[in-house]
């Protein structure tokens, strides 16, 4: 009993010179990186802080593609994003707008590249005007754009899907048919961390109103229908812009963007094949 009172005296006294010896952050490095990926030290990794909602390691990144995809909320699979009733103010647009002009909590660029901030005024006018100056409704704003990397992680062995931004789109026809209209760019992180603790802003679930969830968990679900517009290519062009103009193209590009779509599923499925 007393050489185990020894031993604790001696094993508390290490510790407390460590405690001195050591700075705070050699302290953190001690942490481990498999749990948090941005532990200080020279463990340290380089994470994606600015745009992704989750940490994924770059050193874990084995193949990384980026995918544009647009959800078309006017699609049944989509509803509970769409909203309800005819005005659909309980939305995901609206609860965007609501944020970025009413709280000031998003901040929204003019580019994908954000070296443009939009300010609110801006934001507003390319929201509710047309091309020929009409005022428009929410409902009629029912275009959602995303870009996001599909990758598979190495360290975890598994497919993940790293929504970087959104792109909010007014549709060619409620832009007076002048062509589709760009309302503004979000971080996805922003959008990610305003919206987990927002629970009025919902994905509806229409069959069993007690389980709604934010939409923070619907994108990490998955719970839309999205269609790919553009993935990574040389000459940095949507599939629409790499259909032959003069054969359908629009029905051509929705079919190459679904081979795209089974194409990634393949590429899954042969990740265990052997």
């Amino acid at each position: 009993m007393i050489e185990m009172k020894v031993l604790k005296k001696s094993c508390l006294g290490i510790l407390a010179v460590l405690a001195v010896l050591l700075s705070p952050a050699e302290l953190l490095a001690q942490g481990a990186t498999s749990v948090d990926p941005t532990a200080v030290g020279d463990r340290q990794f380089e994470v994606d802080t600015v745009f992704s909602a989750h940490n994924i390691r770059e050193d874990d990144k084995m193949y990384q593609i980026g995918v544009w995809r647009r959800i078309d909320l006017r699609e049944k699979f989509n509803h509970p994003l769409y909203g309800t009733g005819d005005t659909k103010r309980n939305g995901i647009i609206n609860s965007i707008y609501k944020a970025v002009v009413e709280e000031n909590a998003l901040e929204v660029f003019a580019d994908e590249t954000f070296t443009t901030p939009l300010s609110i005024a801006d934001f507003q006018d390319n929201f509710w005007m047309s091309a020929n100056g009409d005022s428009i409704f929410v409902k009629n704003l029912y275009y959602l754009d995303f870009k996001e990397d599909f990758l598979f992680d190495k360290h975890h062995s598994q497919v993940k899907f790293d929504v970087k931004y959104i792109h909010m789109v007014m549709p060619s026809q409620t832009n007076a048919n002048a062509g589709q209209k760009s309302i503004g760019y979000i971080r996805f992180k922003d959008f990610y961390e305003y919206f987990e603790n927002h629970p009025e802003a919902k994905w509806i679930n229409f069959t069993n109103t007690s389980k709604d969830l934010s939409y923070s968990q619907a994108f990490d679900l998955r719970l839309f229908k999205s269609v790919v517009r553009k993935y990574s290519n040389s000459e940095d062009a949507l599939i629409a812009d790499m259909v032959d103009p003069d054969n359908h193209p629009d029905l051509q590009a929705y079919l190459d963007g679904l081979k795209f779509e089974y194409d990634l599923l393949e590429f899954e499925n042969s990740l265990w094949e052997w």
